[in-house]
């Protein structure tokens, strides 16, 4: 992988890791924005836990070298997770703003996964 390809990954990586670790603290710790926020989305305010754990995992299976496997179901829960969280917003009419976040943090995942180095992937090309 070019120098180049490296850099965007680490930078994607870093901020997806940043964010996923961020809002899975904020969602084990039930703050009452986000209880409130999952209530008005018409999800159960325990599904904030089952999230945060989840999220928390997927960094460290994303960040620890080796563990392919887990890399690709990492990833592959952020992509549902955000995706889940945009079209959730869509269907409870949020405002566009409500849609940065989960936006974001899509295309961070789909970055980091596209640029990950040849040892971080499941099958080698």
């Amino acid at each position: 992988m070019k120098k180049r390809g490296k850099i965007i990954y680490w930078v994607a990586t870093i901020w997806l890791s940043l964010g996923m670790v961020s809002t899975g603290i904020v969602q084990l710790l039930q703050m009452e924005d986000e209880v409130q926020k999952m209530n008005t989305l018409g999800y159960p305010s325990y599904f904030l836990t089952i999230i945060g754990v989840w999220k928390i995992l997927g960094v460290i299976a994303v960040l620890v070298p080796k563990f392919q496997l887990a890399k690709e179901w990492a990833y592959a829960g952020f992509f549902f997770i955000m995706s889940g969280a945009i079209f959730t917003h869509l269907a409870v009419g949020d405002k566009a703003v409500e849609y940065f976040g989960p936006a974001l943090l899509l295309v961070l995942t789909i970055v980091s996964w596209y640029f990950r180095p040849e040892d971080r992937k499941l099958i080698n090309s």
